[in-house]
């Protein structure tokens, strides 16, 4: 017999995620019309209220499947373009203009939308379950008083992985270094109940641009999933003695169950004495620094196979006791089990993987500058 191991690549969840989904910034749907998000397999319809409220439903007419985010807000609901069937946010048909009655079971899907950080928030079970506010993320403070800048919010589609995918990197120390190019030198995880954290120091790479590849780069981050889709990652930036608080939100909503659209959006506190467009500025070069991460990240997702037993070496993590824990979310609240949600912590020994990167981008350095030397001589012979 073959001692050869094999790859289990498993099947994807027939299901999504129980829990709090974000569908992006609040204000981007609140301009009284109707707007189209795909999620959950389905497309949903979001809108303002005439007393401000965020409502979300099956985008689908329960009457003969018009679509209603090709329709029109009348009042405070939605109106399908087929036949004018009128949609409030409890999911219930409130009129049909042409008719003397509402049929007792003109109701559709409604998903509880609240928002939350200036973003919209919605709960999904395929249970059924009422929200539970509980598993909301916490408020970012001073957010609302003014403290930090405008949001800076990106959007990319992922197609051809499950949205299971991302949170392995909860756990990943060492992909820090090849794929977003910087060291991590500490790096521990806890898991408790709904939230899962990376705590992780790091420093940019010398000897690489792009990422976190910048040797003046120092980061100390928290990084926190508050249920399946939803991360706030507390970044203090140090670049060339600059300090700069930092919260990256990450999140997404499942689209089918091999795509998902990945939202993530960068504020940074305003430092004191800049005016707010030298902030806003700050607040958008981090952006795109976290962004190229990001798009990182992506690069692999999308060229990947998963990997149902990954085999390991001590320091790629809690692997498999992360996936335990994000299991919960995606069985019948009766079935999570005690290992699922009791507290777990481990710390990676990050000194080999370091003492290894150091000898490595040492030699990089002066293979470059054995290059750069050669280079000017040969430019200094041609000018000769």
């Amino acid at each position: 017999m073959s001692d050869t191991r094999q790859l289990d690549t498993g099947t994807v969840p027939d299901r999504y995620a129980r829990g709090w989904h974000c569908l992006g910034l609040a204000a981007d749907f609140a301009d009284g019309k109707p707007h189209a998000v795909q999620g959950f397999g389905t497309k949903l319809v979001v809108w303002q209220d005439s007393k401000g409220e965020l409502n979300v439903l099956d985008a689908y007419c329960r009457h003969m499947g018009g679509d209603l985010t090709q329709g029109s807000v009348k009042g405070d609901e939605v109106a399908c373009p087929f036949h004018d069937w009128r949609w409030g946010g409890d999911g219930k048909c409130k009129a049909i203009p042409y008719a003397r009655r509402v049929p007792l079971r003109a109701r559709t899907q409604r998903y509880e939308a609240v928002v939350h950080n200036d973003q919209v928030l919605i709960w999904h079970d395929p249970e059924g379950s009422e929200a539970d506010h509980a598993q909301l993320p916490p408020v970012l403070p001073g957010l609302a008083e003014g403290e930090f800048t405008d949001w800076v919010w990106n959007t990319q589609e992922i197609e051809g992985s499950n949205c299971r995918e991302l949170i392995d990197n909860v756990v990943d120390m060492a992909h820090f270094y090849y794929v977003h190019l910087s060291f991590p030198t500490s790096f521990r995880n806890v898991f408790e109940g709904q939230i899962a954290t990376q705590i992780m120091e790091s420093k940019g790479r010398p000897d690489v641009a792009g990422g976190y590849g910048s040797p003046e780069l120092f980061l100390k981050s928290t990084a926190t999933y508050f249920g399946p889709s939803y991360m706030i990652n507390w970044l203090d930036v140090d670049y060339n003695g600059f300090q700069t608080e930092v919260v990256l939100i990450n999140c997404h909503v499942p689209t089918s169950l091999d795509s998902f659209t990945l939202h993530y959006g960068i504020t940074v506190r305003k430092p004191e004495g800049l005016d707010d467009d030298t902030a806003n500025y700050i607040a958008r070069k981090y952006a795109q620094m976290f962004g190229d991460g990001f798009l990182q990240d992506v690069h692999i997702w999308k060229n990947k196979v998963p990997v149902q037993n990954p085999l390991l070496c001590e320091e790629d993590g809690p692997v498999y006791q992360l996936r335990r824990w994000y299991e919960q979310f995606y069985v019948d609240a009766a079935a999570v089990e005690g290992e699922m949600v009791e507290r777990f912590e481990f710390e990676v020994d990050t000194t080999k993987a370091n003492e290894f990167w150091q000898a490595e981008v040492a030699e990089n350095l002066a293979k470059k500058a054995a290059e750069d030397a050669a280079l000017a001589a040969t430019g200094a012979g041609d000018n000769a």
